[in-house]
């Protein structure tokens, strides 16, 4: 009997496991910002991304926006805690150093980046 029970946990252990493998990254593409737009120190802003093709499991469904500038991601988010699948969130944007090589990126699943564009004072 212990060999029995034994044998059925192991087997609905290994259906989690796949069930669990069978969850897929989503890295939707950002429509917006593109190149140039600019956005305004103080002014909200909507950030958007194609959302048309979600696989049916996403492992993660939950997004952050952050800046980039000069190859180094900022760690303040923009935007956090919203639906990956809402296609779009407004932000503020923040008092940084104005420049035309920002990027937004999406993160989710995993990272991805906007075009380069400008924020200005």
């Amino acid at each position: 009997m212990m060999m029995k029970c034994t044998l059925f946990f192991s087997a609905l252990s290994a259906i989690a496991l796949v069930r669990s493998a069978a969850l897929d990254v989503y890295a939707p593409p950002v429509t917006s910002p593109t190149n140039g737009t600019v956005w305004t120190i103080g002014e909200e802003v909507l950030v958007t991304w194609d959302t048309s093709d979600p696989p049916a499991q996403i492992t993660n469904k939950y997004g952050e926006v952050h800046l980039r500038l000069n190859g180094i991601t900022n760690m303040t988010a923009l935007a956090a805690g919203f639906k990956i699948t809402d296609g779009n969130v407004t932000v503020v944007v923040p008092d940084v150093e104005p420049s035309d090589e920002y990027v937004v990126v999406l993160y989710g699943d995993s990272g991805n980046w906007s075009k380069e564009f400008t924020i200005t004072a």
